[in-house]
């Protein structure tokens, strides 16, 4: 069979989804190439992972005798099948994005629940263990992690230690629970190979900074001079004081806070000025205070 691919979103990160059905297809002969528009398929894959407020679908019909759509984008009813989703990806298809970087999921599930993430409907509030490190790595010399929250589940020490073993460089890509972490696995984290630690702080209600004040006490790794970038959401039931007090707690800490503005189209221009000052360091460190921030026009 000729199999079309279509990665709709095609923001700058390789789907994953789309890596396995190829490979899967791959494995029984078929060809499998990125769909164009003239040419007649016998099988066409769409995947989208965002919602139209962030990409808009294709403004085509592809010419296929069959057309699948599936990702975030489409739903969260739709899965890959077992044999599709525990073969090794086809990284050939992205080869600049993933040369000598492997991608992969150890874990799915999440038990928070928060109401601005879809992981709890899409994958259910329990984290759970999917694959291990060699199902999607072959020693490529950096692994992107896609878990949601590693550190919720039971196995994490063993799944840790698979990465420790590796001796690749890790990115915990989506950052780790700081309010799970303890003398052990803080322990394992300090013996993986990383350039940098992410975690985050999205609900402002929360009170992490004794959780914060604990890892920098047990922490080893401290890239760039930081213990790591802190995901701060915003626009998301907090007030601007409430977004600051996370910031200014976090800087004095020793940690990179790092603004995400939710429903970023709709935000308030406020917002969008907290989120350049924070995020740009040559900004933040030539003016302190957001408060006395004056955004340049044009």
């Amino acid at each position: 069979m000729r199999i079309g691919l279509i990665d709709v979103d095609s923001h700058g990160f390789p789907n994953l989804a789309l890596m396995k059905i190829s490979a899967w297809h791959k494995a029984k002969g078929d060809t499998v190439e990125w769909c164009l528009p003239i040419m007649p398929y016998d099988i066409v894959y769409q995947s989208k992972v965002f919602d139209e407020t962030y990409s808009a679908d294709i403004d085509y019909i592809p010419l296929a005798d069959k057309i699948i759509k599936g990702g975030t984008g489409y739903g969260l009813d739709n899965k890959l099948p077992d044999e599709v989703e525990h073969i090794y990806p086809d990284y050939s298809l992205y080869p600049e994005l993933t040369k000598n970087t492997a991608y992969g999921f150890l874990t799915r599930g999440c038990p928070r629940g928060c109401e601005f993430c879809i992981v709890a409907c899409k994958e259910g509030r329990k984290s759970y263990k999917v694959a291990d490190l060699k199902e999607f790595w072959h020693r490529q010399k950096n692994i992107k992690l896609l878990d949601p929250n590693i550190l919720a589940c039971r196995e994490h020490p063993d799944l840790l230690q698979q990465l420790i073993n590796s001796k690749a460089y890790v990115d915990f890509t989506q950052g780790l629970d700081i309010r799970l972490t303890n003398e052990r696995n803080i322990d394992l984290i300090n013996q993986i190979k990383v350039k940098e630690i992410h975690f985050a702080w999205d609900n402002a209600k929360d009170d992490l900074r004794p959780y914060f004040e604990r890892y920098k006490a047990l922490a080893k790794h401290k890239p760039h001079g930081r213990y790591g970038t802190v995901y701060c959401l915003t626009n998301f039931g907090s007030t601007m004081e409430e977004n600051l007090h996370r910031i200014y707690t976090l800087r004095d800490l020793g940690y990179d806070p790092y603004v995400m503005v939710y429903d970023k189209p709709n935000a308030p221009k406020e917002i969008k000025h907290l989120q350049r000052w924070c995020n740009n360091i040559k900004i933040q460190r030539s003016c302190p205070r957001f408060e006395d921030y004056r955004p340049t026009k044009g």
